[in-house]
């Protein structure tokens, strides 16, 4: 004989799978929370009903306290009603799952959410509020969305994210977001915040502060710098980067007696930005008796002679004594000594060269990839336009690129100290001699739209590519940034490109039909940016 338990109480808390667990047993055998008997599966019903409203509520059920401040307002306009639907679609979008490298046709609408935020920011709009919880869904999956997505969705979004755990990297992320910053003029309510405040908020205050006042910023950090610890130390320290001037050289000169290493560091790293600073100059001396030019050869040669030790005052200096395994460590002391030297320095010391004469000059005893490499580091750090066209060389170089730049990489933040019209003109003459094989990351670097010479460039390459008979998903990564970046106006020169092209014995098995498939959704896509334009901007010609 087979005996049934008796029904048994649910627990109070209705929680959802108490309650599916009660559905799936029965209210015969399960009792839900406030029923019995033939009442049983309308209680069941009104509890779930109960938790739906809860689980789908912005705020986690919790004891009754008191109703938060209303959210502040948003004085910025909002958005055309045909923008506010783009931007729905956006972000209900989800990469595809589509294996073999190909996508279709469909453009890849999560890509251009960052270019859509960038437009809605220049325009100044707000969102529709029931937008917010999507935008911060986003921003939190996707690191690099942040600060475009706080400074559309404004106040609110911090207003929000103070209710919702999963949303607290806005209040880290946007500057006072866990507290309104006082003005410049609320000197007490300042002080408070830096010395009550928690490290998010003092990061913010003095980010803030830094950008509007470097030298309050600076004053305030070096109130309190003895008593931080060395972690908040380094981190308070790289915020000094913004707005660094001659005046920051006192306070870093004391920072590199610092008992971190790594803020000694990040101090000589900021001083060897300041070419006129005294760490700059000792620097330049240490370097310059390392580099010289011997003229007893047939042809003026540079030679190098790398330091036999690093000494305690180079220590000081920030020069890492240590060098990377696989490093020795001479070359590794030259090279940093040559990164935070002045770059003006190497004209006297060399002859009264110029940039592009003195990388021209050979260099004794396969000391040139470091010595190149390292004037490479400086150019970057020091912004000098005129070094970095030096090292870069023409773009239509043997090779691939400069004398200087040794890596893809480097050739990359070189390009970044030009303008963008010049550093546009260099990567359509690399790809115009070299193909797109090498481009990718030269093209990261460049301004969006691109501009007609060099996205002419991308897609004469990409034609040539095609009728090769090319691998065509090697080219996948250049077709994606062209989507992005490529200007609008060009998609009615593409039109041609979007037939299936024929195939030959040397073609890739259906490349064909990949290379159709590509343009077709690049032309899509670019169609596709500039309705998004028009929708932002309403008074732009259809």
């Amino acid at each position: 004989m087979i005996r049934t338990s008796a029904p048994v109480e649910a627990p109070a808390a209705g929680a959802w799978e108490e309650l599916v667990t009660t559905a799936l047993l029965g209210t015969d055998r399960r009792r839900p929370p406030g029923g019995a008997g033939r009442e049983a599966p309308v209680a069941l019903l009104d509890a779930a009903a109960l938790q739906t409203v809860r689980r789908r509520a912005g705020l986690r059920p919790a004891p009754a306290a008191g109703r938060p401040e209303p959210a502040p307002a948003d004085p910025r306009p909002p958005l055309p009603a045909a923008a506010a639907r783009r931007l729905a679609l956006l972000l209900a979008d989800r990469p595809g799952t589509g294996g073999g490298g190909r996508r279709g046709t469909a453009p890849d609408l999560m890509e251009l959410l960052p270019q859509w935020l960038a437009a809605a920011n220049a325009h100044g709009y707000a969102p529709a509020p029931q937008a917010l919880p999507a935008l911060l869904d986003a921003a939190r999956g996707r690191t690099d969305l942040r600060p475009a997505v706080l400074a559309f969705a404004g106040p609110r979004a911090l207003w929000l994210a103070r209710l919702n755990p999963d949303w607290r990297f806005a209040l880290r992320a946007a500057p006072g977001g866990s507290a309104s910053l006082p003005g410049p003029e609320d000197t007490d309510r300042i002080r408070r915040l830096w010395e009550e405040g928690l490290f998010a908020e003092r990061v913010a205050l003095l980010a803030a502060m830094r950008a509007r006042s470097p030298a309050a910023a600076r004053e305030l950090l070096a109130g309190t710098w003895a008593a931080e610890r060395a972690e908040d130390r380094l981190m308070f320290l790289d915020s000094l980067r913004t707005g660094l001037a001659p005046e920051d050289e006192p306070f870093l000169e004391q920072a590199l007696a610092d008992r971190s290493r790594n803020v000694r560091a990040t101090a000589a790293e900021l001083l060897s930005a300041l070419p006129g600073s005294a760490l700059a100059a000792r620097m330049a001396v240490r370097a310059g008796a390392c580099v010289a030019v011997d003229h007893t050869r047939g042809t003026p040669t540079i030679v190098v002679e790398a330091p036999h030790e690093c000494d305690a005052s180079m220590e000081r200096d920030g020069v890492v004594p240590r060098p990377p395994t696989g490093r020795g460590e001479r070359s590794w002391w030259l090279g940093q000594l040559l990164d935070a030297s002045p770059l003006d320095t190497w004209s006297g010391r060399l002859g009264g060269r110029d940039p592009r004469e003195i990388v021209a000059l050979p260099v004794a005893d396969d000391w040139q990839g470091d010595l190149h490499a390292a004037w490479c580091r400086a150019a970057v750090r020091q912004r000098d336009a005129r070094w970095a066209r030096a090292l870069l060389g023409p773009p239509a170089s043997p090779g691939a690129g400069g004398p200087g730049a040794v890596s893809l990489a480097e050739r990359a933040k070189l390009l970044g100290t030009l303008d963008a019209g010049e550093r546009a003109e260099w990567v359509a003459g690399f790809i115009a001699a070299h193909g797109l094989s090498e481009a990718f990351q030269l093209l990261g670097v460049c301004a969006v739209p691109w501009s007609a010479p060099l996205g002419r460039a991308v897609v004469d390459a990409l034609n040539i590519a095609r009728d090769a008979g090319s691998y065509p998903w090697s080219f996948s990564g250049v077709m994606g940034l062209a989507e992005r970046c490529l200007d609008p106006a060009e998609a009615s020169r593409l039109d041609a490109l979007m037939a299936v092209p024929d195939e030959t014995e040397d073609t890739s098995p259906g490349a064909g039909g990949y290379w159709a498939e590509a343009f077709q959704r690049l032309v899509t896509t670019l169609r596709l940016r500039s309705a998004m334009a028009r929708e932002l901007d309403p008074a732009q010609p259809g």
